[in-house]
C-alpha cells in the first residue's frame, strides 16, 4: 500500500522542509510527492530520520546478557522504538562463551525473523583491559582464543561490531577480525596513544564510549582519548547523559574531530521504557537507579538510563548543538560508521522508511520501521 505522510515539517538529514509529502511504498520510499493511489496521511510535527544505536544492551526490563533470546531482544526493540530508535545493536557484555553463543543464535534468528530494527550484533568485550574493565566481569575478561575467533567469523549476524583492548589483542588478530567482516572498536582499555595507532592502522575504525573506561588524554602521554580525538577516520561513540561525560569534554571531542565521526550512543541498560525507579542485577550484583543514573553498589557508573531521543535533546540543550546536527548524531552518522547511510539514516528516494515524528519538545510521537508503525 502506498502512504503519503504530509507533516508540518520534515528534516530529511540535510535541510528542513514545510509541509514536504512523502510517499512510501513497500517498506521504502518512493518519493517526495503525493503518487497517484497513495493514501494521504496528515501529521502535526517534524519527521525526521529515525535513529541508530550501537550499544544497546537492554530496555523494557530486559538485559541481554540475562536472557539470550529472540524475545528479549525484540522487548528490547520495542522499549527503544518508543524513543525514536528504529536500528540497532543488540550488545552482550563481557561474558562466557556459551552465553555469546547463544546471544548470537538469537541474533541469528531476529535477523531470520526480521525482528523491527534489529542490525546486527557488538560484543563489547570479553577482550579487554581489566584496570579499565568497569562493571565488566574480571572473570570473564580473556584473551581470543579459537571459539571467539570462530564466533566473530559467522555470516549470519548481519553487522558484527567487537570492542576490545588493543594491548590485549594483536594487531595479526585485528586483521584477521577486519578480514572476516568485524568491526573493531577500541575501548575498556589502558592502551598507549603508540599501541591505538597500531590498532587504527591495523583496520580499527571506531571507539566505544569516548573518554569512559579509556586511558585519558595527556600532554605527554596522548592515551587513547589523545588517539581517538586525533584520528581524521575514527568514529567516536559519545554518551551524552549528563554523567559519563562533562559537557565541555564531549563539546572539545565534537569541535576536535571532522564532522560526522561523533555519534551518540546510548550504553542503555534495563530501566530504559520503564516509568518507576528501577534497579536490576548484573552479574550478581545490585544496580541501583537514581533518577537518571545507573550505580554499582562498588560505585562504578553502569550503563545508562538513556534513549536516543534524550541523548539529541541533551546534545542540543547541554552542548548547545544545533539540532539538524544532534540529530545526524543519532541517525546519519552511526548509519556511515556502520556503512548502511544508502538505505538508513537519511530521508531519500530509495532509503527504507525507518521515520520518525517529533513534537516541538522533540519528544517521539510516532516510530516507523519499514514503513510500518511500531510506536
Amino acid at each position: 500500500m502506498k502512504q503519503t505522510f504530509i507533516a508540518q515539517q520534515v528534516f530529511d538529514g540535510e535541510f528542513f522542509h514545510s509541509e514536504y509529502p512523502i510517499t512510501i511504498e513497500d517498506g521504502h520510499i518512493l518519493a517526495f510527492d503525493t503518487v497517484s493511489g497513495a493514501k494521504e496521511v496528515k501529521l502535526d510535527g517534524m519527521l525526521s530520520p529515525g535513529f541508530i544505536d550501537v550499544q544497546v544492551n537492554g530496555g523494557g526490563g530486559a538485559l541481554l546478557n540475562a536472557d539470550t533470546s529472540v524475545e528479549c531482544i525484540e522487548t528490547i526493540g520495542s522499549a527503544h522504538a518508543k524513543f525514536g530508535t528504529t536500528g540497532f545493536l543488540p550488545t552482550l557484555i563481557t561474558d562466557d562463551i556459551d552465553v555469546m553463543r547463544r546471544a548470537a543464535d538469537a541474533v541469528a534468528a531476529s535477523l531470520t525473523k526480521a525482528s523491527a530494527g534489529v542490525l546486527g550484533v557488538h560484543f563489547e568485550g570479553p577482550h579487554l583491559s581489566i584496570p579499565k574493565k568497569g562493571v565488566h566481569p574480571q572473570s570473564h575478561i580473556r584473551r581470543i582464543s579459537d571459539a571467539e575467533l570462530e564466533l566473530y567469523s559467522r555470516d549470519d549476524l548481519g553487522i558484527k561490531l567487537v570492542t576490545l583492548a588493543p594491548e590485549n589483542v594483536s594487531v595479526e588478530v585485528i586483521k584477521a577480525l577486519v578480514a572476516a567482516d568485524v568491526k573493531v572498536c577500541l575501548g575498556h582499555s589502558n592502551a598507549d596513544y603508540e599501541t591505538v595507532v597500531a590498532a587504527l592502522e591495523a583496520g580499527a575504525t571506531g571507539f566505544t564510549h569516548l573518554f569512559n573506561a579509556m586511558s585519558p588524554f595527556g600532554s605527554r602521554e596522548p592515551g587513547m582519548v589523545g588517539a581517538a580525538l586525533e584520528s581524521r577516520d575514527a568514529w567516536c561513540g559519545l554518551i551524552v547523559d549528563g554523567h559519563h561525560v562533562h559537557s565541555a569534554a564531549a563539546k572539545v571531542a565534537i569541535y576536535a574531530k571532522p564532522q560526522g565521526k561523533v555519534m551518540l550512543v546510548t550504553d542503555a541498560m534495563p530501566p530504559v521504557g520503564l516509568d518507576s525507579e528501577a534497579s536490576f542485577e548484573l552479574f550478581g550484583t545490585q544496580v541501583l537507579r537514581q533518577g537518571d543514573r545507573l550505580n554499582a553498589l562498588t560505585g562504578e557508573l553502569a550503563g545508562c538510563v538513556l534513549d536516543m531521543a534524550g541523548a539529541v535533546r541533551n546534545t542540543v540543550n547541554m552542548l548547545g548543538i544545533d539540532l539538524d546536527e544532534a540529530i545526524r548524531m543519532g541517525s546519519l552518522y552511526p548509519a556511515q560508521f556502520l556503512n548502511l547511510e544508502k538505505r538508513q539514516g537519511l530521508l531519500s528516494v530509495g532509503c527504507r522508511a525507518d521515520l520518525i515524528l517529533l513534537n516541538s519538545n522533540t519528544n517521539v510521537e510516532q516510530t516507523y520501521i519499514g514503513g510500518e508503525r511500531v510506536f
